[in-house]
């Protein structure tokens, strides 16, 4: 290797290194900071388990993280089995049904979410239906539902069609076909769009925010009216989701790692 592809070859490392850490900083600093017995960002004490205490002593905090990740869970697991029939539905349907369903199943991902937001809150007065869990479950259903089409219709295109005719043609009913020759085919897409889907629903405000019940709080609602309408008591709270985002990026990272280590294994196993 000359010193001009070794020269070119340190820079693209240098380069990618750089957004890495741009990327990365901030949640490596909060992460940081989570082991401080302060709760100010620039200011260090001492080395403390402080702010992991009072993430998971606090009645009120336990509650948020678990009204939170609940929704997250029902509306992923709604959402999944929604798009992946939906998908099912644009993939086996005519050529030009297809394109204008596709079409208009992809408007709440190109769309402003305020505007999807603003949008279903007029439908819900509309309609005559009170703010409840029900809305919020709807409004979270319909930002979430595109993904998971979208994560699931690659692996349709992708797979191969003559398992499924053969296993008609050798006497299955459609329904067996389906979930014994489709399904297998397109898991990965649908495990996909369910993960896609969660992480959505744990990260959306502005939805939340016009589909909510009053006194129903999540992360996102609490954080935006603490950091807006603070005092203390919400300062202190709010430095224990430094340890919240830490835990989260470190269930990330180890979810990725075993992925990654998952697919190499099948492919050595493959060959």
């Amino acid at each position: 290797m000359n010193k001009r592809a070794l020269l070119k070859k340190c820079l693209a490392a240098a380069f990618v290194g750089l957004v890495l850490l741009l990327l990365y900083a901030p949640i490596l600093l909060l992460a940081v900071y989570s082991f401080n017995s302060v709760d100010l960002i620039g200011t260090w004490g001492d080395f403390s388990f402080r702010h992991y205490a009072k993430l998971f002593g606090d009645p009120v905090i336990l509650e948020m993280i678990g009204n939170t990740l609940l929704l997250a869970v029902i509306a992923a697991s709604l959402s999944t089995l929604l798009g992946t029939t939906g998908a099912l539905g644009m993939y086996y349907c005519r050529r030009r049904t297809k394109a204008l369903v596709h079409g208009a199943s992809q408007i709440p991902i190109i769309n402003a979410e305020i505007v999807t937001a603003l949008a279903l809150a007029v439908t819900f007065v509309a309609v005559g239906v009170s703010k409840s869990y029900f809305t919020l479950l709807i409004g979270h259903m319909v930002i979430c539902t595109p993904f998971v089409v979208l994560s699931v219709m690659p692996k349709l295109k992708q797979m191969d069609n003559s398992l499924y005719e053969a296993a008609l043609d050798l006497g299955a009913s459609p329904a067996k076909a389906l979930f014994r020759i489709v399904l297998p085919q397109i898991i990965p897409g649908v495990i996909s769009g369910f993960m896609l889907a969660i992480t959505l629903s744990l990260d959306d405000y502005i939805v939340t925010v016009y589909t909510r019940p009053a006194g129903f709080e999540t992360i996102s609602t609490y954080v935006y009216n603490a950091t807006t309408k603070g005092n203390a008591h919400t300062a202190e709270v709010l430095s224990s989701f430094w340890a919240l985002t830490t835990i989260i990026f470190l269930v990330i990272v180890l979810f990725v790692v075993v992925s990654n280590l998952s697919g190499l294994r099948r492919k050595k196993e493959a060959k």
